[in-house]
């Protein structure tokens, strides 16, 4: 990294509490913010696992009203948030605190119901950066999975639910003013999820190393993401009350959550959203499928190669003396591994995709906000060769 040609402005907008049984202290921490009504936002996996009712008890014993919204869906959309913004208004009494309690899915509905309550409008008013004119109420995030990192962003990823077309809504003040990282709190996903979260989780790592905003900041933080997380990964699968490795899965994502803030995706997310919003595939499993793809498509420009060498090297991929060439082909060999002890499909046509989609499908991807960060050109051809690499 040159010092001299990367600019960059790192705010620390949110207080990361890290620990075993954590959560404890969501009470205390939601009285630090003021909070006396509060609005949990969940789903009814992370609700039926318990996690919503004692979350709730504790915020009740510190004296904060609590009133429970868990009717988040998966990729969620406008239809999501508005049911949610319709819930905090027909409370008893004004919300004042936000609390987010789930995957990405439910953070980022519950970022979505805090711009449409603060500020008005419909969610397509908020798609892109700094477009909320007033303050928003404090969030607290709570992930339940170690995924998306969600909670050390201020994006919230909401589809359109007419067009399946995902809005990312950026705004400083969206950000959550404390994240609570508690590593038992994931130790009840299914194991489907915790493939899928895991693999976007290492995604993001590498997307973010490379994107054209990368910085000295985000490559720090999103080669560690990458390296703890492929030490890991294999031992939350194998090993599911293992805390420890839980607790490392937990950190990596919140880290490339961090990277993510600051430098952007690339086409591996470009290229995934079109799948999930045809053919609802995990958006976790789509990133991870057209990743390898991507990476061999952005590794033909030579700058990007080193990238993912240095990638590959810090995480011990390889030798540090290995050639880009070498160091490059270690990486890959690496993610690919990491796919396939998920036993999830390697190709999108295992996935239920046709052939005969594959044009539209990269009519959808080219116009994906993050594929303009992708640190070589792409364009819609691009885009058809990729998934036709994927296909088979």
């Amino acid at each position: 990294m040159t010092f001299c040609s990367s600019s960059f402005n790192l705010e620390s907008r949110t207080k990361v509490v890290y620990g075993c049984d954590a959560v404890a202290r969501v009470g205390l921490l939601a009285r630090e913010l003021d909070g006396q009504s509060a609005l949990l936002v969940t789903d009814p996996g992370v609700h039926g696992a318990g996690h919503c009712d004692h979350v709730r008890k504790i915020l009740e014993a510190s004296g904060v009203r609590v009133n429970i919204f868990d009717g988040v869906h998966e990729n969620p959309t406008t239809d999501d948030v508005n049911a949610c913004v319709a819930k905090a208004q027909a409370a008893d009494s004004p919300i004042d605190l936000i609390v987010g309690l789930g995957g990405g899915s439910s953070l980022d509905t519950a970022k979505g119901c805090n711009f449409l309550l603060t500020n008005g409008g419909e969610m397509v008013d908020y798609w892109g950066v700094g477009k909320a004119d007033r303050p928003m109420l404090p969030l607290i995030a709570i992930p339940t999975t170690a995924g998306t990192g969600s909670e050390c962003q201020s994006f919230a990823l909401i589809a359109d639910a007419k067009n399946h077309q995902k809005m990312a809504c950026g705004d400083p003040k969206a950000a959550a003013a404390i994240a609570i990282l508690d590593p038992k709190l994931t130790t009840t996903l299914p194991p489907l999820v915790t493939a899928c979260t895991g693999l976007d989780a290492i995604t993001h790592a590498v997307e973010s190393f490379v994107t054209t905003r990368r910085n000295a900041f985000s490559t720090m933080v999103a080669a560690q993401s990458f390296s703890l997380l492929i030490s890991h990964f294999h031992l939350v699968l194998s090993k599911p009350d293992d805390l420890e490795a839980r607790g490392a899965m937990l950190w990596s994502a919140s880290l490339a959550g961090m990277a993510i803030e600051n430098s952007m995706l690339g086409a591996a997310h470009a290229a995934a959203n079109p799948l999930t919003a045809r053919y609802g595939m995990t958006h976790g499993h789509a990133v991870g499928l057209m990743l390898p793809h991507v990476i061999r498509f952005n590794a033909q420009d030579h700058k990007t190669q080193i990238h993912y060498a240095q990638l590959a090297c810090s995480a011990g991929c390889v030798m540090q003396d290995a050639d880009e060439s070498t160091a490059t082909h270690a990486l890959l060999a690496c993610i690919e591994e990491q796919l396939g002890l998920t036993g999830l499909s390697c190709t999108i046509h295992g996935c239920g995709v046709k052939e005969s989609a594959i044009v539209d499908l990269a009519d959808e991807a080219v116009q994906q906000w993050t594929a303009q960060f992708n640190p070589r050109p792409i364009a819609r051809n691009d885009f058809i060769a990729l998934y036709k690499a994927a296909f088979n």
